[in-house]
């Protein structure tokens, strides 16, 4: 982004990135409830929880959050793609807990037996291990079943592996299999993310212009705001999108601030722009039905 832009705007950065960096976090209600409940799941020492969202909703974001939230307390190993084969699964968790592999491991018997010895050094050290599984709907059968595997690893007292499965809503869908149905109800907790309301919109828009070193949180007109909670549908990713183009659109016309035909223009250019809603039909069609009345009311002999 041009030095020119970020001046103009009175910014140190471009507010509305689509990289997921944690300082932008904004905890709408169901951020801030999925966080909560995924970190009192831990403490419980349940096996499995579950997130899910759909796409745009920060899944990824929140899985950041929570690596930083668990890192002074659990040892974390976090898969990003976990659209593996079971060995090459377990190869990646050997991996992520520090195992040194030989460049052919000998098999997933023997990937479980290191993950074991590490995982029981690490209990006896005091700490606790969670593994972050995100995209988990893009994982084979095969491949659910080593994870349940993994967490029926026990000491002499306590789990020795607890996990988090981060998700689209296909993956609930999957676990709805009756072959899965072992996983399923092995999960304690699950929590939903939700797009943003409109309040929770015009909230997100401030705080990133705040911590992308806007003094004022005024880049947007209060119509405008509402034209991106619309044209968003409230999800975090599209929102951004519109945000950043509507910005760019302003300033490519020499304005301070982005109005409601910025926005306008900025989700004529986005084809995953929801539709805009037609405000005037109602109003029309209160028109006519009165129009029609009087009408019938002259025709009676009625005064209107």
């Amino acid at each position: 982004m041009s030095a020119l832009y970020l001046h103009h705007f009175g910014l140190h950065e471009p507010p509305f990135m689509l990289t997921p960096a944690t300082r932008y976090l904004y905890l709408s209600r169901s951020m801030h409830e999925a966080l909560n409940t995924a970190c009192l799941g831990l403490e419980s020492g349940d096996a499995f929880l579950k997130i899910t969202g759909q796409v745009g909703l920060g899944k990824t974001l929140l899985c950041r959050e929570l690596l930083n939230r668990l890192e002074a307390t659990y040892d974390t190993a976090y898969i990003p793609n976990p659209h593996l084969e079971p060995n090459e699964l377990l190869a990646a968790v050997a991996r992520e807990l520090g195992i040194n592999l030989p460049d052919d491991p000998a098999g997933a018997r023997w990937l479980m037996s290191r993950i074991q010895d590490e995982l029981l050094e690490r209990a006896r050290s005091g700490r606790r291990v969670v593994l972050l599984l995100d995209e988990a709907q893009t994982m084979p059968d095969e491949t659910i079943e080593t994870v349940r595997l993994l967490t029926n690893l026990e000491g002499e007292s306590e789990r020795l592996l607890q996990m988090i499965l981060l998700g689209q809503p296909e993956l609930d869908e999957r676990l709805r299999q009756t072959n899965l149905r072992q996983i399923r109800q092995r999960i304690t907790h699950a929590s939903q993310l939700q797009p943003l309301d409109r309040a929770e919109v015009r909230d997100y828009l401030r705080q990133r212009q705040i911590t992308a070193g806007r003094a004022t949180a005024d880049l947007f007109s209060r119509t405008a705001e509402r034209r991106l909670a619309e044209r968003s549908g409230g999800v975090p990713r599209l929102l951004n999108i519109l945000a950043h183009k509507a910005l760019l659109d302003a300033f490519g016309h020499g304005q301070r601030r982005a109005g409601i035909r910025n926005v306008n223009r900025a989700a004529a250019d986005t084809e995953a722009a929801a539709p805009a809603r037609d405000r005037a039909t109602p109003w029309i069609l209160a028109a006519i039905l009165g129009t029609l009345a009087g009408v019938a009311l002259w025709h009676w002999g009625i005064p209107v």
